[in-house]
């Protein structure tokens, strides 16, 4: 059983130990990671989410070639360019339908 005093000991080796850690350099610390660059292709997921819509309706748009899109390998990829070009013709859409 811990008596009084190695209580008061523990107490104290903790104290140094907190007022040691706290007093470290920050060039101790790793080096933080490098950014990473905006990306240019998107997965069809990510581009439902960029347009607010769900993912099979995304899907739905690649297949019918509303929204183009490229492959790389077995990868389906959409530029950020494309769902750009298909909002604005969304948008274009929409005000010539309210006009009507």
């Amino acid at each position: 059983m811990a008596t009084a005093n190695d209580i008061a000991q523990l107490a104290a080796g903790l104290a140094q130990l907190a007022e040691r850690l706290a007093t470290q350099h920050v060039a101790d610390a790793p080096p933080a990671p490098r950014p990473l660059p905006p990306r240019v292709l998107l997965t069809v997921e990510e581009a439902g989410e960029r347009l607010g819509i769900g993912r099979t309706t995304a899907y739905s748009l690649v297949r019918s070639g509303e929204l183009e899109s490229v492959r790389i390998g077995r990868l389906r990829r959409i530029s950020v360019s494309a769902i750009d070009a298909f909002a604005a013709r969304l948008v274009a859409g929409d005000t010539t339908q309210k006009a009507a």
